[in-house]
């Protein structure tokens, strides 16, 4: 599966530099060249996976992503520590939710939000 987002990334020209998740969630740090649209760049990542997580059988129930997204930026001196914390996804999550990381995420990046809109999966 990674190996597949890896490749729909290239493809679309822009730098995979790491990627990880856990059951109900995957993060990745993509470095992305400045005429790239993030949200053209996202939704070609979770139409075409979500393709291969069908075709391939991955999932016993019908496979679809949430339907919103949370990006990120960090600076070139960040990218060490975020890279490390992608791959250490299984031992982070062990010690606290995807939920309460998220928000709080928002929280320290001063995102307004509203949570009507955070967290489809669960309505």
């Amino acid at each position: 599966m990674y190996k597949y987002i890896t490749g729909i990334v290239k493809g679309k020209g822009q730098k995979l530099q790491a990627i990880n998740g856990v059951e109900d969630h995957i993060h990745f740090l993509i470095r992305i060249r400045p005429a790239c649209c993030l949200a053209d760049l996202v939704r070609e990542i979770k139409k075409a996976s979500t393709v291969f997580i069908r075709e391939q059988g991955f999932s016993k129930k019908k496979f679809q992503w949430q339907g919103g997204y949370g990006a990120f930026s960090y600076s070139y001196s960040a990218v060490e520590n975020v890279t490390r914390y992608i791959k250490n996804q299984k031992e982070h999550h062990s010690k606290r939710s995807f939920e309460s990381e998220y928000l709080r995420l928002l929280e320290m990046y001063h995102v307004d939000y509203d949570e009507e809109y955070l967290f489809d999966w669960f309505k």
